[in-house]
């Protein structure tokens, strides 16, 4: 189902997670839940993955990950400010010790000057530690050339919060 370079990097994921005794969780939007099928798609990996949350909506955003309404206005549903908050939420809402998120536009429609298609933000974190945020710009790759392109970075946010795992 998925790149063998992804499987590859999952893999990584996992067995870093398992040398560190770190549980995952995600927030996904963009992507709705391919991070989780990577990192799932490997046999074994319920030892690693504690849940994935898949908040599509804003409102799903508020109910499962507790975001406050008011952040939709101020920063829009894509923005850094919400990839954050979706990180703190999949954090503070599972049993993981480090969780990645994100938010972005995977098109074909939905963008604008502001906020094109392809843009994504990315938000990792671990238990007790601080909040990183990756921008990117993927362009007008495709719907399934913007997510997978945003797995194989979460992947990597995810590997740098595990080895911050201490």
């Amino acid at each position: 189902m998925f790149p063998p370079e992804l499987i590859a990097k999952a893999t990584k994921v996992l067995n870093r997670s398992r040398s560190k005794a770190v549980r995952i969780a995600t927030a996904e939007s963009c992507t709705g839940g391919l991070i989780t099928a990577c990192l799932t798609e490997i046999s074994g990996s319920s030892d690693v993955v504690d849940r994935g949350f898949i908040p599509y909506t804003n409102e799903a955003k508020q109910q499962q990950l507790g975001l406050a309404e008011d952040l939709f206005y101020r920063a829009g549903a894509v923005s850094e400010e919400v990839a954050r908050a979706m990180v703190e939420g999949a954090l503070s809402r599972s049993d993981a010790d480090v969780a990645v998120a994100c938010t972005g536009i995977a098109g074909p429609g939905g963008g604008t000057d502001a906020k094109p298609v392809g843009l994504v933000h990315l938000a990792g974190a671990r238990r007790g530690g601080k909040i990183s945020h990756v921008r990117r710009e993927y362009g007008d790759i495709g719907r399934n050339g913007v997510r997978l392109a945003t797995v194989d970075d979460a992947l990597e946010v995810l590997l740098k919060q595990i080895d911050a795992v201490t």
